[in-house]
């Protein structure tokens, strides 16, 4: 592992990293705030990080502070954090000013932490080309880079090999295949929808959540509407009346429904992988059918490790995640804990050349999109699963309209 500022380039991402925040503590020789590489480690004797991280990762994590402690002699604390409830808890300490130095955490908090203003920018200098552009993508917001990326996931098809000896090519293709089973696809929906699970098929018909610039940065301009979003519900309506997809499955019961054999197709991520390999199954991860014609598109989500705006010392922060966190060695490790693509190229290539699950994810990856971080997409998830649920139970006996019903909604929301 790397004991030393990497390259000019990076260099220059912490003095740049310094300019953005106020009077962080300094290093107290071989100062990493200089434009020069050094070919020796910083001495940042005295200064301690506090970084909160999840139980499975914290031994990665651990392994990469304590090679930091060696050769700069600045301590890190890892406080471990339930994942679920670590950006509310960060957003409150933050406004408490008892926010860790850094936060492991997902792409889509950026939004709603910048409103806070919890988070600063993280330039990565030259070490950006090293990640994946998605993964870079994901963490930028306004032309800035706020986070630095470990790993990337995306849903994709499940397939047991034995109950079906080929990938389906389109959504139909795949329902006619699993004509004999007890279950059509385990498809995630649920009592309250699941728009998440949902939305590689709502691209293939053309109706992304959010339009986009030309950048490819989205805009609060609603884009799954017309005939986009109402062929879609039309067909929403359909595969909950013909029983292909139904608000009973939730989660738990989609892996049951796959681990017993009930049916060849499971629609999930990278998260049920190990579980469908206890159970001995032989798998293949492909592309999601399509729908409506179109590429079916699933969000990726980039994981990553922010840096608090409220930190003393986000030069040393910095220092470690660019030059100690960002390594093939550490994001390999990640990669070993959730089976998540690593987002570094290099750890990737070496992953994807030894498992061909993760091979067929990161072949998914390429057609996904990132999942927003705007802060407007806090006001499209409860309609937009409610709505969903409404024509799949056939609740809602005109699918279109109720799907335009859910657009002003949203849109009313957003003018607040």
């Amino acid at each position: 592992m790397r004991r030393s500022i990497v390259s000019l380039g990076v260099a220059a991402a912490v003095v740049a990293l310094s300019a953005c925040t106020s009077t962080p503590a300094a290093p107290t020789s071989g100062a990493t705030s200089t434009a020069a590489a050094t070919s020796t480690a910083a001495d940042y004797t005295g200064i301690t990080l506090t970084m909160w991280v999840d139980q499975d990762r914290f031994k990665a994590v651990d392994a990469a502070a304590k090679q930091f402690t060696e050769a700069t002699h600045a301590k890190v604390t890892l406080v471990t954090k339930d994942a679920g409830k670590m950006r509310d808890e960060f957003t409150a300490a933050s406004d408490a000013g008892t926010a860790p130095d850094i936060l492991l955490g997902a792409h889509d908090w950026l939004g709603g932490l910048l409103q806070n203003g919890s988070v600063s920018p993280v330039p990565l200098g030259d070490k950006a080309s090293a990640f994946a552009k998605v993964a870079v993508d994901a963490f930028t917001y306004g032309g800035q880079t706020y986070g630095v990326p470990y790993a990337i996931e995306n849903i994709a098809l499940i397939r047991n090999t034995k109950l079906a000896s080929s990938a389906p090519a389109t959504w139909d293709d795949m329902i006619a295949a699993s004509k004999d089973s007890k279950v059509p696809v385990a498809l995630q929906v649920s009592e309250n929808g699941d728009a998440y699970h949902m939305y590689p098929m709502q691209t293939s018909f053309g109706a992304k959540v959010f339009a986009q610039d030309a950048s490819g940065s989205y805009t609060s301009d609603i884009a799954m509407g017309g005939d986009p979003g109402h062929k879609f519900a039309e067909w929403l309506g359909a595969q909950g009346k013909a029983r292909n997809i139904s608000v009973s499955m939730d989660g738990d019961k989609a892996k049951s429904a796959f681990l017993n054999g009930q049916t060849p197709f499971y629609i999930t991520g990278p998260w049920s992988i190990a579980d469908i390999k206890k159970a001995g199954l032989d798998i293949s991860v492909d592309p999601i059918p399509s729908a409506g014609g179109e590429t079916a598109a699933p969000f990726s989500g980039v994981q990553g490790f922010y840096i608090s705006a409220k930190s003393a010392n986000p030069i040393v922060a910095a220092d470690f995640l660019l030059n100690y966190i960002a390594t093939d060695e550490v994001q390999t490790q990640l990669y070993k804990v959730g089976n998540r693509t690593p987002a570094l190229t290099s750890a990737a290539e070496k992953a994807l050349a030894d498992d061909p699950i993760t091979k067929g994810f990161a072949a998914v990856a390429a057609q996904a999109v990132p999942m927003p971080s705007i802060p407007e997409m806090n006001a499209v998830w409860t309609y937009w699963g409610k709505t969903q649920v409404e024509i799949i139970s056939g609740k809602a006996t005109d699918p279109a309209k109720a799907w335009d019903d859910m657009i002003a909604a949203i849109e009313k929301d957003l003018k607040k």
